[in-house]
């Protein structure tokens, strides 16, 4: 079981991030420096769908960024890398919902995913590693 929820928080963290920045690079009109990434990659056709990405889907990657690299806590015990993991979706959503009406959520919702996207790449090249053994690490 333990295996399953580290290959889980692993793949599913990294997936969340990745969803998240696709779904940003479909909406031209919110976002648009990302958005002109996206289009240059060829994901210009995913403007057509930009209600779609900014209401449904990318709200929805950054719950499943955040909620896996809470699991992650489970998995690894290090809190300084389940904070990192965490910072960027909780931002994100902040600068999706509440923020929204502020001309300086933009930036915070820019700044999220950078953030969602450079943890992951270090998730990626350092992974964690499980720092206790079983009796010190029970709950």
């Amino acid at each position: 079981m333990d295996r399953l929820l580290k290959y889980i928080t692993q793949f599913g963290g990294k997936a969340g991030s990745l969803g998240a920045l696709v779904s940003a690079m479909g909406c031209a009109m919110c976002f648009p420096a990302i958005a002109s990434l996206g289009a240059a990659v060829g994901l210009g056709f995913l403007s057509q769908w930009e209600g779609v990405f900014i209401n449904t889907l990318l709200p929805f990657f950054a719950w499943v960024a955040l909620a896996l690299n809470t699991l992650g806590w489970l998995s690894h015990r290090q809190w300084h890398r389940s904070a990192l993991g965490i910072i960027g979706p909780v931002f994100l959503l902040l600068s999706l919902y509440p923020w929204f009406q502020y001309a300086w959520s933009t930036y915070v919702t820019y700044s999220a995913l950078g953030f969602m996207v450079v943890i992951s790449i270090w998730d990626i090249f350092s992974p964690a590693n499980h720092r206790c053994d079983d009796e010190s690490c029970a709950i």
